[in-house]
């Protein structure tokens, strides 16, 4: 439990990649209400998309949050939970490729459903609660939009995305707490 927390602590819960994905689906909802055809959005997209390590980084220095903890043994496991979400990208193109309107919401889905481990990774239930939130949402919103109203699914992002979050900030705090007792020796 002290690792994670540690980790929860020295990257503040991963803050600096959800504000980045707030902007960066900011951005694709821009892109979504352009009068393009449903596929050169979703290209457009999958280049936006690439904005998101950059800005994270970006962020990490405002938010002086740490990516890396050599002597915490846990702290690899974060890249490689966020490298598991490329492997859901054969089965994005297969959507690009043959339904195109439904790309947007298939993002969506694979965006917020790659959060679920790191509601153990944090100590950040947040995390468990929108990665069911927001592939929900997301298809709940793709089976009902007609295909002019799909940006409002990458709004819904942004706005889970900045529920998410106030909620980290939150936990957070928290787990700062938790992790200073945990410093302080027992008398």
């Amino acid at each position: 439990m002290a690792l994670r927390l540690e980790l929860s602590v020295k990257a503040k819960n991963g803050l600096d990649f959800i504000v980045a994905a707030s902007v960066v689906w900011a951005a694709i909802a821009f892109i979504w209400m352009l009068p393009h055809s449903p596929a050169h959005k979703a290209f457009i997209t999958f280049l936006v998309g690439a904005a998101t390590m950059p800005l994270a980084w970006l962020f990490s220095r405002v938010l002086r949050t740490t990516w890396r903890l050599p002597h915490n043994p846990l702290q690899p496991l974060g890249l490689w939970l966020n490298v598991a979400q490329l492997f859901y990208f054969p089965f994005l193109m297969f959507i690009y490729s043959k339904y195109p309107s439904s790309f947007i919401m298939t993002y969506g889905i694979i965006t917020g459903a790659h959060f679920f481990p790191y509601a153990w990774f944090y100590c950040a239930r947040p995390y468990a609660a929108m990665a069911g939130v927001i592939p929900v949402g997301c298809l709940v919103l793709g089976l009902r939009l007609a295909v002019a109203q799909l940006y409002m699914i990458p709004v819904f992002m942004v706005c889970s995305l900045l529920v998410l979050s106030g909620l980290l900030i939150i936990s957070y705090r928290h787990n700062r707490q938790a992790y200073a007792s945990l410093a302080v020796p027992a008398h």
